[in-house]
């Protein structure tokens, strides 16, 4: 591991990628802590102190503070996200799309294009969503007024501001994906999850130097922490092997085909989208409280408050059936097949065409449900930390999948650069000799 650290500054071109990616970094994590021009700080901090377990929380969490601070980065890379989920859904309903996907370069350029102008369009719509609505939340409770002068001078101005913040964010993703390394919306995210867990530790350790906390609690709460992060590798990585046999084809004196492979069906198909999905839905009646006083939505949110079991047990539903939905978009078994059987393929002892397709829909089906029960066992543990243990942070969930899935991706982009100019990497030497074979 220490050698392959090393040989990263031996690779010119990859320590300068590395170093582009820290300084874009940077400008973000710079950019967090510039207010939204017109905003009360004192009170919105008073405001968000009482917002952990509603959706501004969660968007909290995935923007790096950026929301609590209402930042020129407040809306984060999170319309970006949803323009892209929006459009594979689209995909799935608008043929017009979908021959656009299978284009090759140009149909995808397209779509990304398409992308950008439904990012701009989402932060539009949110920018002066959030405007108007912070505007009102000077009644709640003890929180005095956060906006100092409301009016359509001020939402036009945050309008302009959050979108021009999420417009910045998406090129600097897109700058560090070309010219760094890794993908450079994952390592946004990543990196606003990631600046929150040393205050985290921060608390732990004066709760365990206190005695508020126990240090055997604290010991054993380590040693969760490094179980739960050897699991989701393992089933980050994990994925099902279904053997292909492609026949041998002599076209004049040259022969194609031939050859035994297999076709990957990864374990977790939907990654993160799935408790994304779930937590936006589950937390919207307690957001949705916050403004409007009545019974029945005060009743609603004392329901769905993380750590009650109704709450949870809706949680591990919605995940599981996000994890299947989302599955089923992104993953057409029928394009598989008919793209084996157009290139000579086959599953040994199945048919090709629709034996094959409702072979592998069949498998997919089965470790989907699998997938779906460690994610949601992975999201339910901050509430089992948090109500058990006293753990001052959040531990566990989408963040730790979101860190844990994006640190694997960009060390094997590094991996990739190391091995192709004949360096050790950070496999082992066995493994290395494989993927070169």
């Amino acid at each position: 591991m220490l050698n392959a650290f090393q040989n990263i500054t031996k690779v010119p071109e990859l320590r300068k990628r590395l170093f582009v990616t820290a300084i874009l970094l940077t400008v973000y994590r710079i950019g967090v802590y510039i207010p939204t021009p017109g905003i009360d700080t004192q009170a919105l901090t008073s405001l968000f102190a009482a917002q952990s377990g509603t959706l501004f929380g969660l968007i909290d969490m995935f923007s790096g503070g950026a929301v609590s601070r209402f930042s020129i980065f407040t809306l984060g890379i999170m319309p970006y996200i949803s323009a892209s989920i929006i459009l594979q859904l689209l995909t799935v309903v608008i043929p017009q799309l979908e021959k656009l996907s299978k284009e090759g370069e140009l149909g995808r350029r397209k779509i990304t294009q398409y992308t950008r102008y439904g990012t701009i369009l989402l932060s539009v719509i949110q920018g002066l969503g959030i405007a108007v609505g912070i505007e009102n939340v000077g009644g709640l409770g003890d929180v005095g007024s956060v906006v100092y002068q409301p009016g359509w001078a001020f939402r036009l101005m945050t309008v302009l501001t959050l979108t021009s913040g999420t417009a910045f964010l998406m090129w600097l993703g897109e700058q560090i994906t070309e010219r760094g390394i890794g993908n450079g919306i994952s390592l946004i995210i990543f990196a606003g999850i990631v600046a929150r867990f040393p205050s985290g530790l921060v608390r732990t350790f004066t709760l365990i130097r206190t005695g508020e906390m126990g240090l055997f609690v604290g010991l054993m709460l380590l040693a969760i922490m490094v179980f739960v992060i050897a699991i989701i590798i393992y089933f980050e990585r994990a994925h099902r092997r279904i053997p292909v046999q492609y026949a041998r084809r002599i076209v004049g004196r040259r022969v194609y085909g031939g050859q035994s492979t297999h076709l990957p069906l990864k374990v977790n198909t939907a990654g993160v989208i799935p408790p994304i999905f779930a937590s936006s839905i589950l937390l919207f009646p307690a957001t949705l409280a916050n403004f409007i006083k009545h019974p029945v939505t005060q009743k609603i949110s004392q329901t769905l408050t993380p750590g009650n079991v109704a709450y949870e047990a809706l949680y591990v539903a919605f995940i599981i059936f996000f994890c299947y939905f989302y599955t089923a978009v992104t993953f057409n078994p029928v394009d598989v097949a008919d793209n084996m059987k157009k290139y000579g393929g086959f599953v040994p002892g199945i048919r090709p065409g629709k034996k094959t397709a409702e072979y592998i829909d069949r498998i997919l089906t089965r470790i989907t449900l699998g997938g779906a029960l460690y994610v949601s066992a992975v999201c339910v543990l901050p509430s089992i930390l948090i109500s058990r243990f006293n753990v001052p942070f959040y531990f566990g969930g989408t963040g730790l999948l979101i860190v844990v899935g994006v640190a694997m991706d960009t060390i094997q982009q590094i991996e990739s650069h190391l091995i192709t100019r004949h360096y050790e990497g950070f496999l082992k030497k066995g493994q290395v000799k494989g993927r070169r074979g």
